[in-house]
Parts: structure tokens; sequence; C-alpha cells
């Protein structure tokens, strides 16, 4: 595990002030990357990889732009969970992939003028350059009174999480009872209060007493930490002596074996994430009975976020702000300062340190 780490903080490249000064001492390009270093500082920039080399070079020295590119300066940046599972398949010198609010610092893309905020998947890098075909501009009605990072977290990807697998996977209806962990995290705190305000009771684990505090001020009908009860088997069913007709999954392994025995007839579990075997370094718990998921008809679907686009995502956006703005959905934001703490910031995630959504400050 830690040898896994070293290797994934040797991968980060660190970004320093005036990065488009005109005195560069040393300039390393490959096709679709550049790095130079500057000041003492090594500077990350993420370029189409139609640029050939020779251009990226003369791009850092002298400023210049292809027709419809724009230089991109980030402000923040997520690191989420799926990264872990996501940078096995990474190469040494690979860029880290993520999402970052960025802001448009150079423009010859009319569509993207300088100044414009967007949300870019750049990746781990300071400065990136981007044709737009990858820019999502923030939504026109985002007030000034919003931090624009929940464009990463409650108004972005990881609400969109929690409202598609909780809405399209699960389907809740009012009623029925939502089992959710990792109830505290970026995902969990908005599967909750969705859950609620489509009129459902939820039950919610977290790991630690702050956490649970946290998750009754949002409103869950019975949050308890996990690490301290006797036993979870009797916590679940004390929390709802019936069963659960949802569950939605963050962490999978021995805690979804307690769950899935405990759902009613035809219940539904949104498999989102497995967080507790993402580290582990032995062989993985077996699954659940199958009896239970044949003889109560369960359903068990994973997802991933990136299948709901078009018209039902930008649908979905809007609710979400709505829904913030109107104060139905609250929102906690775990900010690092500094790119250069992007790896602390990721390793404090993976340990469960957050409390909401973890993000870092460049």
């Amino acid at each position: 595990m830690m040898m896994m780490m070293m290797m994934m903080m040797m991968m980060m490249i660190w970004a320093g002030p005036n990065v488009r000064a005109p005195l560069v001492s040393s300039i390393e390009s490959t096709d679709g990357r550049a790095t130079l270093k500057q000041k003492g500082y090594l500077c990350l920039f993420r370029v189409p990889k139609s640029r050939k080399a020779s251009s990226v070079e003369y791009l850092i020295a002298y400023g210049m732009l292809y027709f419809v590119e724009v230089l991109l300066e980030a402000l923040f940046l997520t690191v989420d969970p799926y990264m872990r599972v996501a940078a096995k398949r990474l190469k040494e010198g690979d860029t880290m992939m993520g999402q970052q609010v960025a802001r448009v610092v150079e423009s010859k893309n009319s569509a993207f003028p300088t100044g414009t905020m967007v949300v870019a998947s750049s990746g781990w890098t300071t400065h990136s350059i981007s044709d737009g075909k990858d820019l999502e501009k923030l939504p026109a009605e985002w007030p000034d009174t919003l931090p624009v990072s929940l464009a990463l977290g409650t108004i972005g990807m990881t609400g969109l999480t929690a409202y598609f697998g909780l809405l399209d996977i699960c389907g809740v209806k009012g009623g029925e009872t939502v089992m959710v962990n990792a109830a505290a995290g970026a995902v969990g705190s908005a599967v909750g209060q969705i859950a609620k305000l489509k009129g459902c009771k939820v039950v919610g684990a977290a790991g630690s007493d702050e956490k649970v505090a946290y998750l009754k001020k949002l409103g869950y009908d019975v949050a308890f930490n996990y690490k301290t009860v006797e036993s979870l088997e009797e916590t679940l069913k004390k929390a709802s002596p019936d069963g659960y007709d949802c569950y939605f999954d963050n962490v999978g392994g021995e805690f979804s074996n307690i769950v899935i025995p405990q759902m009613k007839k035809f219940g539904r579990i949104a498999i989102c994430g497995a967080i507790s075997v993402y580290n582990t370094t032995r062989p993985l718990p077996p699954g659940p009975p199958p009896e239970n998921i044949i003889y109560q008809q369960l359903r068990m679907e994973g997802f991933i976020v990136t299948r709901w686009q078009g018209d039902v995502r930008q649908k979905a956006l809007k609710d979400l702000l709505t829904w913030v703005l109107e104060g139905k959905i609250q929102y906690r934001e775990y900010i690092t300062e500094g790119f250069e703490n992007m790896p602390a910031a990721f390793m404090g995630m993976l340990k469960g340190e957050n409390l909401g959504k973890t993000i870092v400050k460049a």
C-alpha cells in the first residue's frame, strides 16, 4: 500500500506561480504534455494530443495559442475515491485524472472568453490547454454567493452520483427506507438529503461521532458510528426492523454482507463504490449469501455517473442547484490549501479524515 502511494506521489508535478513568465530555463516535451523548469518550480501543462512537441515548446516560450484553444488556470481541484482504482491503469509519467474548476486566462475561442469559469477534466494540473470540447461552463444562474467549488461536489459529479444512483438506480419512492454508508461523505450526505426530500426514512452509517452528529443535523432519521457499535447487524435491525427497500453502497466488503440479508423483498441496491477494499492487500471477503439475493428477488446494479448526459444531466444539475439555494440540501466542504498538498488530501480522504467533499484550493 505504501509503495503504491509513493508511486502516486512520484507521478505528481508541482506547479508554482508565474507560469506564463517569459523566462524558461529548460523544457521537456512529449506529444500532449509539456513540463518546464522555471524559478525552481516544475509546472505541468496539459494540451490537446494533436499538438506536436515543437509547438508545445513554442507555446510556452512565446505564449501562442492555436485557433479555438484556451489556457486554463486551476482554482479548485477534486480528489475522489474512484481515483484509487483508476490510478492502477496509469503508467509512470501519466497525469493523475480528475476534475477542476478553472478560469480561462487566455483565449482564442469565442465560446470561452477570458475570465470564463469552467469545469474541466484536466487532472492534477495547475494549467492546461483545451480546444473547448471537454469544458463545461458553470450554469448561467449560478449566484455570486455560492462557492464555485460546489461544481465539483454537491452541484457537480458527487451530487449527480447521488441523484442518479438514488432516483434512477434505486428508484426510491416516498415511504420507503433507505440505508446509506459513508453517509457523511461527499456522495452519501447528498444521498440522504435527497431521500428525505422524496419522503423516505433514511438510516446512515459514518465513522466518527462528529460525523454522526452532522448526519442528524442533515435530517437522517437514524445515524450511527459503525466503528463503535457492538453489533452492526443488530444496529441495522433496530434502526429498521422491517428491513430496507434501498441500499446505497459506497463501502462494499463485509459491511455489505451484513446489510444485504436485511433487504426487503424486491429491494434495490445501488453499488456506487467499495472504499473499504480499495487499499486491501488481503483476499477480498466473500460476497453476500446468494439465497438472500435470489429469494428476496433483489436487484443490484453498479453504475458510473457519466452514463447520464444531455438533457437529463442538465435537469439534475438545475435540481441540485435549486435545492441548495432553497436550503433543502446542505453542503460541507473539507478544503486543503495548496496544489502541492494534493497527495496528502487524497490519502486523507481515503482514510476518512474528511467531513463532506474534499477539495484542494490551488
